[in-house]
């Protein structure tokens, strides 16, 4: 069965104890379910004693409340669940199977006789080392346009890369487009979906006016994957890890969320001082490599030629996220600018597929956020443009068939030309 809802594990794996198989987490039996939580009064003291796994806390936009919540349950306790008296729907029944239904990782794909990989890369997800190499082969085959970039390191030394493009002025010589993938390593169509935006524009600035009219107009700044380790150990170990692998002294939780970790906002409603939360903010602001190398390259970037347009890529709520999510109740002094041109990207993005994209200020139409980038770009790095963007799929959750590959890349494709050329 499809997962129909966003899994975004706000609350911790607690007590429960997933069955390995060949050093891998093995999700088979669980299932999940939205409860609504209208009617219950205090549903964490219900279902205290259960190992559950808490997943989203879904908004309805019609009345701007929280009014259902989505709960992984592992199979051991599904009897004693279903006894309980709360009104929910299932959503998978078996989330171990959903995850096999992803496919495997694929094969490297041939190059071209312009020396750029093939577009067979998009009818798979691929092993992190992988995604190294395509960087490497797209920007060798633009290599006039285009130069690979180091940002910083990962808590286990990974380089956190990618590449930056420019158009007929030269490099650094236009305000910025920073995109950034994979911050939470669990939702792998991020880094493909940017990944294919860069193949756009690397394959298309010959001949495409509106590829050669963007970069031209903007320095771009790619980075697919800036949670490498979680990435990788997405891979290898809890495809569900959301987390970057950061190890703290007196507590054996591991990982910071690198999207609450940012300085504004940081420690606000919506984040957590826990360890174990999946929304660990960390205990200062910044004290994540990751987020600290992020920062420091924004505002590089800020004091050169400032930045346009920041997208910081998510799944799978299908909503285009403005400033503010770390505050309800105050918005940037051009959110009627943001918000029209959000509508209308929108717009475009429904067009190949009838895909519909929410859009709106963070914390009114999604959820509240604290310490996150999109707020930090447009406070402390003065960007015209701070966003968030989550993609497909409400139908399918964090894993997301590859068959899914194109189709929320090509969708993304159409909004971004049209951002790009009105913003």
């Amino acid at each position: 069965m499809k997962l129909t809802t966003a899994i975004l594990f706000t609350g911790a794996f607690r007590a429960v104890v997933l069955a390995k198989q060949n050093g891998s987490i093995n999700f088979e039996g669980f299932k999940v379910y939205r409860i609504d939580t209208s009617d219950v009064a205090d549903l964490k003291s219900t279902y205290d004693n259960l190992s559950i796994i808490e997943l989203n806390h879904n908004r309805n936009h019609q009345h701007g409340s929280s009014d259902t919540i989505d709960i992984a349950v592992p199979p051991e306790h599904v009897a004693v669940f279903d006894t309980l008296d709360f009104n929910t729907t299932i959503l998978s029944r078996n989330l171990g199977a959903d995850i096999a239904t992803e496919g495997s990782l694929g094969s490297y794909p041939e190059l071209d006789d312009d020396g750029v990989p093939g577009l067979s890369w998009f009818d798979s997800y691929h092993a992190y080392e992988d995604h190294v190499r395509y960087w490497a082969d797209l920007q060798a085959s633009f290599v006039n346009n285009s130069e690979l970039i180091q940002v910083g390191s990962s808590f286990e030394g990974r380089p956190i890369q990618g590449i930056h493009l420019w158009g007929s002025s030269g490099k650094n010589s236009k305000p910025a487009v920073f995109f950034n993938g994979n911050v939470h390593a669990r939702e792998w169509i991020t880094s493909i979906v940017v990944e294919y935006l860069l193949y756009q524009i690397v394959t298309g600035y010959k001949n495409d006016t509106a590829v050669q009219a963007a970069l031209d107009n903007y320095d771009f700044y790619v980075l697919p994957v800036v949670n490498p380790d979680g990435f990788v150990y997405s891979q290898t170990t809890n495809r569900l890890w959301r987390k970057n692998r950061q190890t703290r002294d007196n507590t054996t939780a591991v990982g910071t969320d690198i999207n609450r970790n940012w300085s504004v906002g940081f420690g606000g409603d919506g984040s957590s001082s826990n360890p174990s939360s999946e929304t660990f903010s960390g205990y200062q602001a910044g004290d994540a490599p990751e987020t600290a190398a992020l920062m420091e390259f924004a505002q590089t970037l800020a004091t050169n030629k400032g930045i346009k347009l920041y997208i910081d890529w998510h799944s799978y709520a299908q909503v285009i996220l403005l400033s503010y999510g770390y505050i309800c109740d105050s918005f940037p002094k051009n959110i009627d600018r943001q918000i029209s041109l959000a509508g209308e990207t929108a717009s475009r993005i429904a067009q190949p597929y009838n895909t519909t994209f929410d859009y709106g200020p963070g914390c009114l139409v999604l959820y509240q956020s604290s310490g996150n980038g999109r707020d930090y770009m447009t406070d402390a790095a003065g960007a015209e443009f701070g966003w968030g963007i989550e993609l497909r799929s409400t139908s399918y959750g964090f894993v997301l068939p590859a068959n899914q590959i194109i189709p929320s890349s090509v969708e993304i494709w159409e909004g971004m030309k049209y951002l790009w050329a009105n913003m």
